[in-house]
């Protein structure tokens, strides 16, 4: 009987180590993982960006053309209905989700980090993470000042 109640025992400790590594595993991959959507998404604003507002720069220059023939030309009785504002709303509406997604992965980042962190020290986990050697993660904060500031549209 003895002999059953330590085999238990050992076996209770082994899937305890065990479950305590994977979950430490599992946490570090998603750290990973929303660390590289993080780049994912500032990649997309660097690209998206500029050619949305070199977009609505090409349709307000044409449609700038178009008022200033029309005002030389005030004899038309054709008058083009002018869609400049709703360019300037899609962009400013683009730049906002944007920025939006960009901030839910951060936060994402730094929740991931926060309950991997929060595992690496406590116990029995904190044991297992020094025997591999998990180390703990920084949260996500912009390196430079200016990152903190939006990406500047101008025309």
């Amino acid at each position: 009987m003895g002999l059953i109640i330590f085999i238990v025992i050992v076996v209770a400790i082994i899937a305890l180590l065990i479950a305590s590594y994977n979950g430490l595993v599992r946490l570090r991959v998603r750290a990973d993982s929303s660390w590289s959507d993080i780049d994912v998404q500032l990649k997309r604003r660097h690209d998206l960006i500029p050619n949305l507002v070199e977009t609505v720069k090409g349709y307000a220059s044409h449609e700038k053309s178009t008022f200033e023939d029309i005002a030389k030309y005030r004899s038309a009785e054709n008058y083009p209905q002018l869609r400049a504002s709703e360019q300037f709303t899609s962009l400013q509406n683009a730049l906002q989700e944007v920025e939006n997604t960009i901030q839910e992965a951060r936060r994402y980042y730094n929740a991931v980090v926060r309950d991997y962190n929060t595992k690496l020290q406590t116990f029995p986990t904190s044991i297992i993470a020094g025997i591999f050697n998990f180390a703990p993660r920084q949260f996500f904060h912009p390196d430079e000042p200016s990152d903190r500031e939006n990406v500047a549209v101008k025309f």
